[in-house]
């Protein structure tokens, strides 16, 4: 026999359906490398710049960024010249080769321009890093990289096993950031991983009061952390009004598996 729904009991499965789903968007920014340690065999690598859905492989368009730079050593590098176009998940994004000159610890940081989201009703800028070990130095990578909001490691973020704990601290105008909420979700490059259930697709992992946060990486490959607030600021909507911003403190973490001899 069929069963008949109230149309306003429709409404409210409808809603919980929207908000299922929803769980499961987590926008990430993105700066993945081609590795985060560089030999003196290798000496280069490509990075990728781009907004997704990592786990979903699920992309979406990155308009050409406000700001992409390195540092090591103190010293700052516009790399934002040397970005050309590219596809990632068949959406807009952009790319760079990075020669390493010398060793030390390169951090790669990407300030987006503003994406207007509409469902969420608000304008989204994630200021997203990874972190490049080079030649076998490891100085600095616990150091801030002076971001509006970032992930400061403390566990450090490369020559890592799958099934290792990270441990990082929220920073927000260079202090802490209290009981942040940090999503963390796997890249799923190929796609190789389905979820048991919609929770799956984003873990969700509380700091401290401190700002200080663990999360165990069971696979190997690239992990995103992502801490999400609301800006001190609005931003002009495409209808004129004023909105606020989500701004997004993310890291990405490469863990390696066992090799066998």
């Amino acid at each position: 026999m069929r069963r008949v729904f109230p149309r306003a009991a429709l409404s409210c499965l409808a809603l919980v359906a929207m908000l299922w789903a929803s769980s499961a968007n987590a926008h990430f920014g993105m700066v993945i490398p081609g590795n985060n340690a560089i030999s003196p065999e290798t000496k280069s690598t490509e990075l990728q710049v781009s907004f997704s859905h990592p786990f979903e492989m699920v992309g979406m368009d990155l308009v050409k960024p406000k700001a992409f730079f390195v540092t090591s050593a103190g010293k700052k590098t516009d790399l934002l010249p040397t970005l050309t176009e590219t596809r990632v998940m068949d959406h807009q994004a952009w790319k760079t080769t990075y020669k390493f000159a010398r060793p030390g610890v390169y951090m790669f940081g990407l300030e987006p321009t503003p994406y207007w989201e509409p469902e969420e009703d608000c304008f989204i800028i994630h200021y997203t890093k990874t972190i490049i070990a080079a030649f076998g130095d490891e100085s600095g990578w616990d150091e801030p990289m002076g971001l509006k909001t970032e992930i400061v490691p403390m566990t450090r973020p490369f020559g890592n096993y799958a099934g290792n704990s990270f441990t990082g601290q929220v920073l927000r105008d260079g202090k802490p950031l209290p009981f942040a909420e940090v999503e963390v979700e796997y890249y799923n490059k190929d796609n190789k991983f389905a979820a048991p259930t919609e929770y799956h697709v984003t873990q969700v992992v509380k700091a401290d009061a401190n700002g200080v946060f663990t999360f165990a990486c069971p696979l190997a490959g690239w992990w995103g952390f992502a801490a999400l607030s609301t800006a001190d600021f609005q931003l002009k909507a495409p209808d004129g009004a004023m909105k606020d911003v989500e701004i997004g403190a993310v890291l990405w973490i490469k863990l390696d598996g066992w090799t066998k001899k």
